[in-house]
């Protein structure tokens, strides 16, 4: 008898390991797939960043719809088809614009290699950066983060924080399968990070959406303009993931704009 029960015991337990081994299997094919869904199987190497770490464009559709419904409009920000952040001195003789979504993995590393280089060359007049926003990956795996995130950091453009505050959210962004960018209560005390951002407007604007309108009308324009993902980087109407082979470093960058701006006057920043 106490044979047989030790062998019952035994089947039990091993039934159990296999229940379990089967929902870890599971589990790791479902991220899997989650992950191709947003990085996707036509991923391709857009550009290096420092360190020879490769910057990934991530492939997919987005969220929301705004068709012609009016939307409010960040300070400074640009309206028409194609709304759009300005970053740096506006008669800068170079543009890079940027599509880029908060959540996107490929984003955080071209923002984490590109950063010191972009930030020098809009402080010495050189550079102007037009940053529009996205939400692919809301639309691939779910969630808001994307597009809350969006809003807050056109809140903090209202505030005049708008690069700060962009930084901030790539320097936290959390692990692709989570969403934690969609808790606005997290984006408020991330805010917290950058000097005189926080405050009772910038606050309700976070929590009320106030710019929804404004990041669906900037993803419906991504999502027509046939670009192939995140983050898609121009420099004045270039493409670079065509310049180079995509191959494309910071310090190389820096030559590019350098070599595009040979003759021409940087604007003093006042």
């Amino acid at each position: 008898m106490n044979q047989n029960h030790d062998g019952q015991d035994r089947d039990r337990t091993s039934s159990a390991r296999e229940r379990l081994q089967a929902q870890r299997t599971k589990d790791k094919t479902r991220a899997r797939r989650i992950r191709q869904a947003v990085v996707g199987g036509a991923v391709v190497a857009a550009l290096a960043v420092a360190g020879g770490v490769a910057v990934w464009v991530s492939s997919g559709g987005g969220s929301g719809s705004t068709g012609d419904t009016a939307f409010a409009l960040p300070k400074k920000a640009s309206d028409g088809d194609k709304p759009a952040v300005p970053v740096g001195t506006a008669g800068a003789p170079s543009t890079l614009v940027v599509w880029e979504d908060f959540r996107c993995p490929a984003c955080q590393q071209f923002e984490t290699g590109f950063r010191p280089v972009i930030h020098e060359l809009q402080d010495s007049g050189q550079l102007k950066t037009e940053y529009h926003l996205a939400t692919l990956i809301d639309g691939n795996a779910g969630g808001t983060g994307s597009l809350n995130a969006a809003n807050a950091a056109l809140c903090a453009q209202d505030a005049g924080k708008f690069r700060e505050y962009h930084d901030v959210l790539y320097s936290h962004q959390p692990p692709e399968q989570q969403d934690r960018f969609s808790d606005k209560k997290y984006l408020i005390q991330l805010a917290g990070k950058v000097d005189g951002l926080v405050s009772d407007a910038f606050t309700t604007c976070v929590r009320t959406g106030r710019y929804d309108g404004f990041v669906h009308k900037s993803n419906e324009a991504f999502a027509q303009g046939g670009f192939r993902g995140t983050p898609t980087v121009i420099l004045n109407g270039k493409d670079l993931a065509q310049v180079q082979g995509g191959q494309v470093t910071p310090a190389e960058l820096k030559k590019l704009v350098l070599a595009a701006n040979k003759g021409k006057k940087a604007p003093v920043r006042g």
